[in-house]
């Protein structure tokens, strides 16, 4: 009897989560192949040091990868542009709870987002922390809290988040937030961290969210959001107001925007190995957009060898040629080298229809 039962769960258990695994699966046809390689063993540890989850990973203008990673502990990482182990930030931090995004600003500050404590943390060059948005709930607030872990929120609080997810900034040095997993909002503050504007609601229609997972701005100062149990990308203007949907590249767990003149949109379609092989071999790549939302390319699949992904939670795209991708499941970091596509395939790819 009680095997009946469990079987009974486990059934209505997948048949729960058949629609939002099916939401992982990308709906763009006949895209294009982009040839890449790996770089094998890219980041030295030293001795008796390991990464645990590979949750975030940013590069700053010297080329130093930053890796802000769940194991033991949450942990922020720095290696040189050849992957050899610099330093560890902010280790012992009471802002660092439970890791989930890291990015590099054009000045090369250190943004540590961590959804655990409910906090924004700017590392200056040197490593020292030089700005905190946000604040950590005291003991007793994140116990009385507990019935409702992960509930939608909705309060929407100038100057605190509820699981806050990415971080990104305009060339004014606007700061943008995504406030994902308890507001399901884009939060904008000046760059001294003084409040402007908030926007964003739970829900499925233009301009409103369910789970911003992740975040990055254009050089014109458009916000990029990767709604990802809506499975979509939007974008919205400077002042957070609603502009397009992009819907046609799965579920976006991380997405990126390189600089320089001609900008491109990294979109990764990730989700994490259930043991499932129905959905294993549709969700790991990433896509290679225009701004515009148009795909001139996808490269990689499910998997835990080189050259496969597995449940990728970060990407940097300082060179968008030279990728570097962290992964939840596989405890790891890639260095990713695109090989150029020709201008005849670009061109046919922009022809699409």
């Amino acid at each position: 009897m009680r095997r009946r039962l469990e079987a009974g769960f486990v059934a209505v258990g997948l048949l729960c989560a058949a629609p939002l695994f099916g939401q992982s699966k990308a709906k763009a046809q006949d895209v294009p192949e982009i040839p890449f390689d790996s770089v094998p063993n890219f980041l030295k540890l030293p001795p008796n040091l390991y990464l645990g989850e590979g949750i975030g990973v940013a590069t700053s203008s010297k080329g130093h990868v930053f890796v802000y990673t769940r194991s033991g502990e949450t942990r922020l990482f720095e290696f040189d542009q050849n992957g050899t182990f610099v330093r560890e930030l902010g280790q012992g931090l009471y802002g660092f709870s439970f890791a989930h995004a890291v990015r590099v600003d054009p000045q090369d500050n250190v943004w540590a987002v961590d959804e655990g404590s409910n906090m924004v943390i700017k590392f200056n060059p040197e490593g020292r922390v030089v700005m905190v948005l946000g604040r950590r709930p005291e003991a007793v607030d994140q116990l009385a809290a507990m019935p409702g872990a992960g509930a939608y929120a909705g309060t929407a609080k100038p100057y605190s988040f509820n699981r806050p997810t990415d971080v990104a900034w305009d060339a004014a040095g606007n700061i943008f937030v995504s406030d994902g997993y308890g507001d399901s909002r884009v939060v904008k503050y000046d760059k001294n961290g003084r409040f402007i504007k908030s926007a964003g609601t739970r829900g499925n229609q233009p301009g409103q969210l369910n789970l911003p997972h992740t975040m990055a701005t254009d050089a014109n100062g458009n916000v990029y959001i990767g709604d990802r149990s809506n499975a979509r990308v939007q974008v919205w203007d400077n002042d957070l107001n609603f502009k397009t949907i992009y819907d046609t590249v799965g579920s976006p767990w991380t997405i990126c925007i390189s600089p320089g003149p001609h900008q491109y949109l990294f979109v990764s379609n990730s989700w994490p190995d259930n043991g499932d092989s129905r959905t294993a071999s549709t969700t790991g790549e990433i896509y290679k957009m225009e701004l515009d939302g148009t795909i001139l390319g996808k490269f990689g699949k499910a998997g835990k060898a080189l050259k496969e992904f597995s449940t990728v939670h970060g990407i940097d795209c300082r060179n968008p040629d030279q990728l570097v991708v962290s992964e939840i499941t596989s405890w790891r970091v890639q260095k990713i080298i695109l090989h150029p596509q020709t201008k005849q395939l670009e061109r046919e790819t922009r022809s699409r229809p």
